[in-house]
């Protein structure tokens, strides 16, 4: 049984915070403000794997009114969803994600921010697909007032349990 998931996740932009995304910290001097440690892309393919089995969003999860996930690892929280499919019998057949963002240019960081969620669902990274495109100066992207991160999952049934 094939399931396909998406999300699309927005985050403010704000001067003096800490810029990750995909696990990586990214140099900037603006950072993704969040309940959690504001990792927009790993919030989207989390949630992206949820909606493929229709168990909700992110929040129903990982409520940001939980003190025990302020500031939170979003690698985590990602394990968690991951680890909680695999539990259901299903494995990662495609994730497809794309970044929006002026600021800062992420194109050299995207094989290491492929590498490293490849690394947290244990699979390859030829499965793992990041994206970027700018606002061309529109909008609250352009002004480099936030960041809009979407993913489109392919979970597939496996006959068995990865480990």
């Amino acid at each position: 049984m094939i399931k396909i998931g998406f999300s699309k996740d927005i985050h403010p932009l704000e001067e003096g915070s800490k810029f990750i995304l995909g696990g990586i910290e990214i140099p900037h001097y603006k950072g993704s403000v969040g309940y959690s440690d504001g990792d927009c892309l790993l919030h989207a393919i989390a949630e992206s794997m949820l909606g493929a089995l229709a168990l909700g969003d992110l929040g129903k999860f990982f409520p940001d009114d939980d003190p025990k996930y302020k500031d939170y690892d979003s690698g985590l929280i990602l394990k968690e969803v991951f680890n909680y499919i695999s539990s259901k019998g299903y494995q990662i057949s495609n994730i497809d994600t794309m970044v929006s963002l002026q600021e800062p240019k992420i194109r050299p960081y995207i094989k290491t921010i492929r590498e490293n969620i490849a690394s947290i669902l244990n699979c390859d990274i030829h499965l793992i697909s990041v994206k970027a495109t700018t606002f061309e100066g529109l909008g609250f992207v352009g002004r480099e007032e936030g960041i809009i991160c979407e993913s489109v999952v392919i979970l597939e049934k496996s006959d068995y349990i990865l480990d």
